[in-house]
């Protein structure tokens, strides 16, 4: 049982790694982005436990600013890879939601978010 709640947090924190990635990818989180992910995993994930573990990753990384945007998102797709039975079609698809809502709340996408949100488009398919 510990195993299994220690992938589910790992789970999360790539997710938290994830987002921001979309967010930083630009060079800058803005704070638009930042209440932007703080509404939609809150609305859409499926416990405040899950939204707290997202919320939490993203904002060490925001904080420590010692990870750029490429690394996170590498890792996030090292830990994809790694874990694929995570990764269910709906899980998929509230991902790729989720990453392009925080794309789009700030300047309406640029292009280092829109070849990042393409990249994880493909690796989610």
């Amino acid at each position: 049982m510990k195993n299994n709640m220690n992938n589910t947090g790992l789970f999360y924190q790539n997710l938290g790694k994830l987002f921001y990635a979309v967010a930083a990818i630009d060079g800058t989180v803005e704070h638009i982005e930042i209440e932007t992910l703080k509404q939609i995993v809150t609305v859409e994930w499926r416990t405040e436990k899950e939204a707290s573990m997202i919320m939490d990753m993203f904002d060490w990384l925001h904080k420590d600013q010692e990870y750029d945007a490429n690394t996170c998102f590498k890792s996030f797709l090292n830990y994809m890879a790694s874990h694929k039975a995570l990764f269910t079609a709906s899980r998929k698809a509230l991902i790729l939601k989720t990453a392009r809502t925080i794309a789009h709340s700030f300047s309406k996408h640029n292009k280092s978010e829109l070849i990042l949100l393409a990249q994880l488009n493909l690796a989610l398919k």
